[in-house]
């Protein structure tokens, strides 16, 4: 992966917690403080409505009338259920208010206030379609109710009497108002708290997502590390055992190639490993599973050490300087060769060529084994094909392609075509 990939990756992976970190400051201290106790909110509602039918439930007390009283606690009461039981709720409430617009007289200033909590609820809840068709159905017989049996006996003696009509007019359609606002608010409420899930939800997928391709990152470099350091040191220990009797410096030399070799495999297996155990810390960004250089001469020099007949040709510019690209084109050339050295029979030439045509860089590794096809068609094949995936992921962050399949003249061919670096961050 370039830079900008490493960058996109890691915020995925921080996306999640980010997000809900912001929603949760978002709200400020008030919002977060009802958000975690509801039923504070709900005592809350309950005293907000209590306060505005103080006025006329004191004037009832004064006027010794216990009913209206009675009838705002009872709807104080039902108002507490709102959020459990919103639709059953609003529907009480509608009955309540009749009942009140009946008992009042003259009518009270606070008649509907209980159905703007209630349909705010059903709104936030059951969305706008439903919260408005509730709406109209709570408030149009009340506001009916009141329009055609209540201007001869609940209008207050403040009122002249040719502006009685006026002000039931005025008054329904401060009800209708008044309801219809609470029902939007709760739509827009509504809105956002299922964008926000939304948002949460594609944050989880990203992290998750990030997640499995860290996992699948790792993988390959467990796999690199380890199949080619294995074929290596076999194949030097199988060299370090037939020359020990007939050449002993060339079994000392092998066997001082075998132990570097696996001092190396080490080394790179506890980068890969580090990335683990750095899970989740701000360590993770600095721990990655590169080798100690990319020196390809000295990857040659081991395979040439192991026995291969292994001839190198690079033409053009040098690699780019970027880390993770130079890292693919290394990590695809070792799993190759690591896979003529493991297959491959009778070998009596490798040929490795590194091409730099900006903007691209070509890969051709290629042997002439002549048992090598029958092997890796036949039953001695003993590969899962993980190496082969791993290598068309590495070439594919750099809109790459790997093939592999015989060549034409015998033996095994890889050819692998990378985008350099920067063409390809220019043309996302």
């Amino acid at each position: 992966m370039s830079s900008n990939s490493q960058v996109r990756a890691t915020t995925e992976r921080t996306a999640g917690v980010a997000l809900t970190e912001f929603s949760v400051k978002r709200r400020g201290p008030v919002r977060r403080f009802f958000y975690r106790h509801p039923v504070v909110m709900d005592l809350c509602i309950v005293l907000i409505y209590l306060l505005v039918a103080s006025p006329n439930t004191l004037l009832s007390s004064v006027a010794d009338k216990s009913a209206p009283i009675a009838l705002v606690l009872v709807t104080a009461g039902v108002l507490f259920f709102r959020r459990r039981y919103p639709i059953p709720v609003v529907l009480a409430l509608a009955v309540l208010e009749m009942v009140a617009v009946v008992l009042a007289d003259p009518i009270s200033n606070s008649v509907g206030t209980s159905l703007v909590f209630g349909l705010y609820v059903v709104a936030a809840t059951r969305g706008g379609r439903f919260g408005f068709a509730i709406t109209a159905a709570v408030t149009l017989p009340l506001v009916a109710f009141m329009v055609v049996l209540l201007p001869t006996r609940a209008t207050p003696a403040s009122v002249p009497l040719g502006q009685v009509p006026t002000f039931w007019v005025v008054t329904a359609g401060f009800i209708i108002l008044a309801n219809v606002v609470a029902t939007g608010i709760g739509v827009s409420v509504r809105r956002d708290r299922m964008h926000e899930k939304e948002l949460q939800e594609w944050a989880r997928r990203n992290a998750a997502l990030a997640s499995a391709n860290e996992r699948n990152r790792i993988a390959r470099e467990m796999h690199d590390v380890v199949a080619h350091s294995l074929s290596v040191m076999i194949a030097l220990s199988d060299g370090a055992q037939v020359a020990f009797k007939r050449s002993p410096d060339r079994a000392e030399e092998a066997l001082a190639k075998l132990s570097q070799t696996g001092r190396s495999a080490l080394a790179d297996m506890q980068r890969v490993l580090g990335l683990l155990r750095a899970e989740g810390s701000q360590e993770q960004g600095e721990r990655k599973p590169l080798p100690a250089d990319f020196d390809i001469e000295a990857l040659l020099a081991g395979f040439r050490a192991a026995g291969m007949p292994l001839s190198f040709s690079l033409s053009g510019p040098t690699l780019p300087e970027d880390p993770a690209f130079r890292l693919t084109v290394y990590r695809i050339m070792q799993e190759s060769l690591t896979n003529v050295l493991r297959y491959a029979r009778s070998v009596s030439r490798v040929e490795v060529k590194l091409t730099h045509e900006h903007p691209q860089v070509l890969l051709s590794i290629s042997d002439d084994g002549k048992q090598a096809i029958e092997d890796r068609r036949g039953p001695l094949v003993i590969g899962s094909g993980k190496g082969l995936i791993g290598m068309r992921e590495r070439a594919a962050s750099y809109a790459g392609q790997v093939s592999a399949g015989p060549a034409a003249n015998g033996g095994w061919l890889v050819e692998a075509n990378l985008q350099c670096p920067d063409s390809t961050e220019a043309g996302a």
